[in-house]
């Protein structure tokens, strides 16, 4: 879709694009600055916010979840499902196995200590180790129910990466250290299958583009972030630390791209810029990989980097906002030519939620403040299918959220990791009376 002409590096909130305010205000005193405003945020109290938060996640999200995603009899997570629960097929896919362990993992370590939850990351953790994550080649992409494989090796590390990301948080929840380990061993076979394998991930020839030959993807560099992130907050490593260097690095300054303040998709394999169509593309990864760096920062205790990413975080979502229908398009396919992809995905507008309550949690911007409340309003308007006599959240939609009586599967991820990561947000910001984290001193 043709949009209006693309403004460049200047903000976009001084042509009107955003319903924030050019300069942040904050309303509380620099001596004690407020997540809230007079004690609201996004028009609720941090409680009535931190109860609703509950609801979708263990009243709507894992009542579905357990009864219809689980599978208790081979392990794992059976995710292609109607919305009523009905099995569109009972195959599984690494990608979910690796979410599904995560997301179980987290919920007992940082939630709720039920131990059913490592329970079901277990039979999850099980059901993939019969398939050797540790092999030379990359995981299969899909699996019977009963854990045979459909494919051969996948070509691109979701699959194997995601499961690392699994294995290290399950490594805390059961006590099993080995899986820390494991996790490690994972993440450096796929990075060295990243950097070395020949037409790793090529981007096909187009009318408007050549072929670009084992590219640099931003998706693939957030992964190596966040699970690198994750697991130096449990244990100091060398090695790991030199992949989070290394992924910080080319997201903040390699994927960026200083003409238009926007960060890329996709670059040359030498972390070059890709003067074709290939590289003019921005997705929602973009703001989606900025909240990462934003938890990176926290880690290191980094202010520099934490307020580069909150402006850079603050720039995607006022670009990336469709001022006519509300939520975050799904991206811009070719920023010179003003293309977009005008789709809206759960996942993005959820991604958001996660980057600016992060940003109100440690500085109490006024900015962060008004685009959390402007999307979480928006998201409840648009996304719960209650509404429609289901339950969960549409997934994917088009620009007007349009509902359609049937889908394809479950996500098994992004909901439940936005609503656990927000839920602790908002118990700490409560735990504090309302006031901001004094994080950084």
């Amino acid at each position: 879709m043709k949009r209006r002409t693309f403004i460049g590096a200047a903000s976009a909130a001084a042509a009107g694009w955003s319903c924030a305010s050019a300069s942040p205000v904050v309303n509380a005193t620099p001596e004690a600055p407020s997540v809230t405003d007079g004690g609201m945020l996004a028009g609720k109290t941090l409680d009535k916010l931190r109860e609703e938060h509950r609801y979708w996640l263990f009243d709507d999200y894992l009542s579905f979840h357990d009864r219809f995603c689980v599978d208790r009899e081979f392990g794992g997570f059976t995710t292609s499902l109607d919305r009523d629960g009905t099995k569109i097929n009972t195959n599984k896919n690494a990608w979910f196995e690796g979410r599904g362990i995560w997301v179980m993992s987290y919920l007992y370590n940082s939630v709720r200590n039920d131990p059913d939850y490592v329970n079901v990351a277990r039979m999850s953790v099980d059901f993939i180790m019969k398939h050797n994550p540790l092999g030379p080649e990359l995981l299969p992409s899909q699996f019977t129910r009963e854990g045979e494989p459909l494919t051969g090796p996948a070509q691109i590390f979701y699959g194997d990466m995601f499961v690392a990301n699994g294995l290290q948080e399950f490594s805390q929840a059961s006590g099993e250290d080995q899986y820390w380990d494991m996790a490690k061993k994972i993440i450096l076979k796929c990075l060295d299958i990243y950097d070395h394998r020949p037409n790793y991930g090529n981007l096909p020839k187009t009318e408007t583009s050549p072929e670009v030959v084992s590219p640099r993807k931003l998706g693939h560099w957030f992964v190596l972030l966040r699970s690198t992130t994750q697991m130096l907050e449990k244990r100091d490593d060398p090695e790991l630390k030199a992949i989070n260097d290394r992924a910080v690095e080319a997201v903040m300054d390699y994927h960026y791209n200083p003409a238009y303040d926007l960060i890329n998709e996709n670059i040359n394999h030498d972390m070059s810029r890709i003067e074709s169509a290939h590289g003019q593309l921005v997705v929602g990864h973009a703001p989606e990989t900025l909240w990462m760096v934003l938890f990176e920062a926290l880690r290191r205790k980094d202010k520099a980097l934490f307020d580069r990413a909150a402006d850079l975080l603050r720039r995607h979502i006022e670009v990336m906002w469709d001022d006519v229908y509300g939520g975050l398009m799904l991206g811009i396919t070719h920023v010179d030519k003003s293309v977009w992809n005008t789709g809206k995905a759960l996942w993005l507008q959820e991604e958001i939620l996660i980057g600016t309550m992060c940003v109100i949690e440690h500085t109490g911007a006024q900015w962060a403040k008004d685009w959390f409340s402007k999307m979480y309003t928006y998201i409840l308007e648009k996304f719960p299918l209650r509404q429609y006599g289901h339950p969960l959240w549409i997934l994917y939609a088009d620009r007007f959220v349009t509902y359609r009586e049937h889908t394809s599967r479950l996500g098994n991820f992004h909901h439940p990791r936005q609503l656990m990561i927000n839920m602790n947000a908002l118990d700490r910001m409560i735990e504090r009376g309302g006031k901001v984290s004094g994080h950084f001193g």
